[in-house]
């Protein structure tokens, strides 16, 4: 088995350690206690949408057994556990009332957390939209934006006498992107370059429950989207213009309104976003951090003539991969120069970063009879660590680091065929073992925090 104490890259001194979940891939319960239907089940339903045609359940299965998770957690000694609260559990249809036991789940799930000294830092959404809401039009609409406002009210009113740390939404580029313009994740739609304004829906939402937030005594709110660094296939001038077209829609259309209060030029792309007075100055509203979550780097090259949109993204050279393919490479510098660009682009705009989300998935099998030894999983959480000490080493202030995932678990469209898990799960059985990397990530912060502690 891999050397759990073994450590040979750079840790910045006084990170924040934490480890990540969210609702509808580990919480299983589908239909307990009053919860509504999501966008989400309404994909995994059609049974052909998902790889493996599962449907989450029972995965493994937190509702029931948060109990096992904050153990897992008290175990590995994080600062903070990173879970996301499910709007159709708390709102079944996305307006009206509270459902009392939704509530009362997470109102456990954070006493429980604390009781064990971990801080709970919930997301608000983490794409399960009420699918009524989908139905009246979703994201596309800003009464969308509205309506989560509402519901940041309540889980606000809930739970904010205990929780002072929020993430509002997770990965608006996922949503917009795969969810609205190919239709690769839920609701399933392919409106191309028509879907971009679920990009301001999702902002403005943000922007209001970051407000709400607040009032209910909130001390740090901020919004997460999935970044990366683009790279052009060549220097082509046709490859480099197509990165830079790339790296305007994933990441600066998202990061630039948060951080400046202004939308990226890309008016050239027929792209108008559906600003009315007040948004900007909502949307940027000071943050007290900014939420990254980062697993591979992306090269871009020129699409062909009379191709939809003008880019294709293609394997990175001369680096190896994760389980989701080639695509997916594994280059941990580009972590750090994302976070050295964003400095450097921002400035004093720039808060405090928050790794929210960084892990791969390898091919491991669907039950085991001890601990796995997954060290290639290891290598990539190491170098990644690496990667980000080398960025705070050249002024980039980072204040915490968040392994995707606590818990192997329902990873989208690919179901139950992907593991990103410190801890392997047997999704028939939700039986929980924990793995090398579970080891290593615990000795990594007990040392870590042992260091500090001596200084």
């Amino acid at each position: 088995m891999a050397d759990a104490t073994a450590r040979t890259f750079p840790v910045p001194t006084g990170l924040r350690w934490s480890a990540a979940t969210a609702a509808f891939q580990v919480e299983g319960a589908r239909r307990a206690d009053g919860r509504g239907r999501s966008i989400w089940d309404d994909f995994v339903d059609t049974g052909r949408l998902v790889k493996d045609r599962s449907t989450a359940e029972p995965g493994p299965d937190s509702y029931h057994r948060s109990a096992e998770d904050i153990a897992l957690l008290h175990g590995l000694g994080v600062d903070r556990y990173r879970f996301s609260i499910s709007w159709v559990r708390v709102q079944p249809d996305g307006r009206g009332a509270a459902q009392p036991a939704g509530l009362a789940y997470y109102d456990r799930l954070v006493d429980g957390l604390l009781d064990a000294g971990i801080v709970p830092f919930p997301t608000l959404y983490h794409w399960d939209l009420p699918s009524p809401l989908e139905v009246g039009g979703g994201w596309l609409e800003r009464d969308t934006a509205l309506r989560f406002a509402e519901y940041a009210e309540i889980v606000g009113a809930a739970l904010g006498d205990r929780v002072k740390n929020w993430y509002t939404i997770n990965e608006p580029v996922s949503t917009s992107l795969q969810g609205y313009a190919i239709g690769e994740l839920a609701p399933g739609r392919q409106l191309l370059f028509d879907s971009l304004p679920t990009v301001h829906h999702q902002l403005l939402a943000h922007g209001r429950a970051a407000a709400i937030l607040r009032g209910y005594g909130a001390t740090a709110v901020g919004i997460v989207n999935n970044h990366t660094w683009v790279q052009p296939a060549t220097d082509s001038e046709a490859d480099q213009i197509a990165a830079h077209v790339y790296d305007l829609i994933h990441n600066r259309l998202f990061a630039d309104p948060v951080l400046t209060g202004a939308y990226p030029d890309v008016a050239a792309l027929g792209i108008e976003m559906p600003v009315q007075d007040g948004d900007m100055e909502l949307i940027s509203t000071a943050s007290e951090f900014y939420g990254v979550n980062f697993y591979n780097p992306t090269t871009i090259a020129a699409a062909p003539e009379g191709a939809p949109v003008p880019f294709v993204q293609v394997p990175t050279p001369g680096v190896a991969h994760t389980g989701f393919g080639e695509l997916w490479g594994i280059q941990p510098h580009a972590l750090t120069a994302f976070l050295t660009d964003a400095a450097r682009r921002y400035g004093d705009r720039l808060p405090p970063i928050v790794i929210g989300e960084n892990g791969a998935s390898f091919p491991e099998p669907d039950e085991v009879s001890g601990p796995l030894d997954d060290s290639r999983r290891i290598d990539y959480l190491a170098s990644h660590i690496g990667a980000v000490a080398d960025a705070v080493a050249q002024g980039v202030r980072v204040d915490e680091y968040t392994v995707w995932s606590l818990l192997d678990n329902f990873e989208w469209a690919d179901g139950f065929t992907q593991r990103f898990g410190l801890v392997h799960v047997d999704q028939r059985m939700s039986k929980r073992t924990p793995k090398a990397s579970y080891e290593w990530y615990r000795a990594l912060i007990a040392e870590t925090k042992s260091a500090q502690a001596r200084a």
